[in-house]
């Protein structure tokens, strides 16, 4: 029985995205990042999971925003001038399902930087607040850890899957907005 939860899958080098979510800093690779944008007007849906805030109109595609702190069992981001949502593409394994967008919420955003893979250590089995397999691996940058997330994990295939049904499914939702 092999634990494939907790394998370290080597992380590649290149551009990730930095932000800030409740004091901590996470980074996630550029290649699945679509956009950025200020977080506003969400249509709540109901009987969803806590950790999904919402949907958003994005240009006519309607895109569920996954509340990451709630999602690592943190409760709900406080939503202040600086909280943005990145909009994530998320890939299917399975070949009958498409890719799908995502919006997660975070604090704010902080800056690309370049990572080269012998600078990513594999992941703790614990200690780190989250789910281990959320994990693809620790940065050390300005004397500080960065977690890099794994997204496919943490927005796995079948919690899209799920959510992408569940949109299409519950059109009448109640509108949320930015608190002052």
């Amino acid at each position: 029985m092999s634990n494939t939860n907790l394998a370290h899958t080597p992380t590649q080098s290149g551009q990730y995205l930095t932000f800030m979510l409740a004091q901590e800093i996470y980074a996630v690779s550029i290649l699945n990042i679509k956009e950025i944008i200020d977080f506003g007007y969400l249509t709540e849906v109901p009987m969803m999971p806590e950790f999904v805030r919402g949907v958003i109109n994005l240009r006519g595609r309607v895109v569920p925003v996954i509340d990451l702190l709630a999602r690592f069992g943190k409760g709900a981001t406080p939503i202040a001038k600086r909280t943005c949502i990145v909009i994530v593409e998320t890939d299917a394994n399975d070949q009958t399902l498409k890719s799908q967008d995502l919006g997660i919420i975070v604090d704010a955003v902080n800056e690309v930087v370049n990572i080269e893979s012998q600078d990513i250590e594999p992941p703790p089995s614990f200690g780190t607040g989250i789910r281990p397999d959320f994990i693809a691996g620790m940065i050390k940058r300005n004397n500080r850890f960065n977690i890099v997330l794994n997204v496919k994990r943490v927005l796995s295939v079948e919690e899209m899957t799920a959510i992408s049904q569940s949109t299409t499914e519950h059109p009448s939702a109640k509108p949320t907005s930015v608190q002052s």
